[in-house]
């Protein structure tokens, strides 16, 4: 094998395939292993306020002279990005508003025209080459199928002027390599920023008990440890979004990367009473009452997903408030799935421009928090940031101060002490 990272090795997981762990020991916060995006794209929402090259938010970008649509921070980021810009730029003014790829086939795109370019192995593939990623292709389900399928057209309706495309088999097996393995780079707040591929990250295995977090800098991702590692332990992070019940990770396990996780709190399940508290009464809650209460919240999750870009914001802060209440009867606001709603009820309120609202979800929301995630969890700075960034814009300095310092004792291992996000921060907190 080529290359190597100093520090970490490529083996065989048992009973995982392929996995990486270290060849030394590594403390809390710091840098395992650092890797440049094979390929990565920007989200089609935030195009305007990012540069399309290095993801940096700016006042004043320069745009793209062709189509006025990609923008950059100077000359360098545009030249940088012109051999996948290229692909988009020309069909973005043929198009006009009928241009619609999804995220995954414009990076699916940018990959293949890579692929093409590409003389030696890439310095995002020192351990696993990016044809070595497992696709999953024969897993997918009937529904994911057809999606693939659409991505297929998409990607032949926009792109073929600039690509050519390998044979339909191949083609699918990329798209399928991408679902799986692709990681969406976020912001300190957990938005969504856009879509990249790590070969050398992707090797990486699941566990509900992770020893690293991957964050961003810029469009390149960083694997830091959250728990101390000693010479021969496996890197383990989080696929999925730990706070739900052992059945609910498995079966986002399941569904998204095709396997099941045994990790010491899966089998286990000891997390989970905690996770679906129910109400204290003197005629106690009966077990047939609770699952169909957990049905109706599971129900309630997906069909709030299904809606949340279609119906208005009054009609799903109105879709939170009820179901609220509905199972409110029977869970303690420590429950989960309360929780969850929640979230959804806060995200809404933020969009409404109600700081007051969604301050009340979020005071809410932080009192279980931690009890819910490990520590290190971004789900958790990300919420104390929210939480400050209200108080400070309602101005409650002294709180907002506190919720600052907690989201960035959090930030310091999970991003590193002199992340772009912590000098922002810092001026943040220094400004008020």
């Amino acid at each position: 094998m080529t290359g190597g990272i100093a520090g970490v090795e490529r083996f065989d997981s048992p009973g995982k395939g392929r996995g990486l762990r270290v060849t030394r020991g590594f403390a809390v916060g710091e840098l395992v292993l650092c890797s440049p995006a094979y390929s990565f794209v920007l989200s089609g929402e935030e195009r305007g306020s990012r540069c399309e090259f290095c993801f940096t938010k700016k006042e004043k970008l320069a745009r793209c002279g062709k189509c006025k649509k990609a923008s950059y921070c100077n000359a360098k980021c545009q030249k940088g990005d012109w051999a996948m810009h290229k692909l988009e730029c020309s069909a973005m003014m043929a198009f006009k508003e009928n241009w619609c790829p999804s995220e995954i086939s414009r990076l699916v795109a940018r990959i293949l025209a890579k692929k093409r370019t590409q003389k030696e192995r890439c310095v995002s593939e020192k351990i696993l080459l990016i044809d070595d990623i497992q696709s999953h292709v024969e897993d997918v389900d009937n529904e994911k199928r057809e999606r693939n399928e659409a991505e297929v057209a998409g990607l032949h309706r926009f792109f073929s002027k600039h690509l050519e495309f390998p044979d339909h088999k191949d083609l699918l097996a990329l798209i399928s390599q991408v679902a799986c393995n692709g990681f969406t780079i976020e912001d300190d707040e957990l938005s969504h920023l856009g879509t990249a591929l790590y070969p050398d990250v992707a090797l990486i295995n699941h566990s509900c008990l992770p020893s690293a977090i991957v964050t961003y800098d810029g469009t390149a991702a960083q694997v830091r440890a959250v728990r101390n590692m000693e010479p021969g332990d496996e890197v383990l992070i989080s696929y999925i979004d730990l706070m739900y019940p052992t059945d609910d990770r498995n079966n986002r396990l399941r569904e998204s990367y095709y396997f099941t996780c045994d990790c010491r709190d899966c089998k286990s399940k000891s997390g989970d009473k905690a996770k679906l508290r129910v109400r204290k009464r003197s005629d106690p809650v009966e077990p047939q009452a609770i699952g169909n209460m957990v049905r109706y919240a599971r129900k309630t999750v997906r069909e709030f997903r299904a809606v949340k870009h279609i119906k208005t914001p009054s009609e799903l802060l109105e879709m939170c408030e009820q179901s609220l209440e509905e199972m409110g009867s029977i869970f303690e606001d420590a429950n989960v799935y309360m929780v969850h709603v929640m979230y959804q009820a806060m995200g809404v309120c933020l969009y409404m421009e109600d700081p007051e609202g969604a301050l009340r979800y979020g005071e809410k929301i932080i009192k279980h928090y931690s009890k819910f995630y490990p520590p290190f969890s971004l789900n958790v700075s990300s919420m104390y940031l929210k939480l400050g960034r209200l108080y400070m814009g309602l101005e409650r300095r002294s709180a907002g101060v506190s919720a600052f310092k907690k989201a960035m004792a959090i930030m310091e291992v999970a991003h590193g002490k002199d992340h772009f996000y912590l000098t922002e921060l810092r001026k943040e907190m220094a400004q008020q």
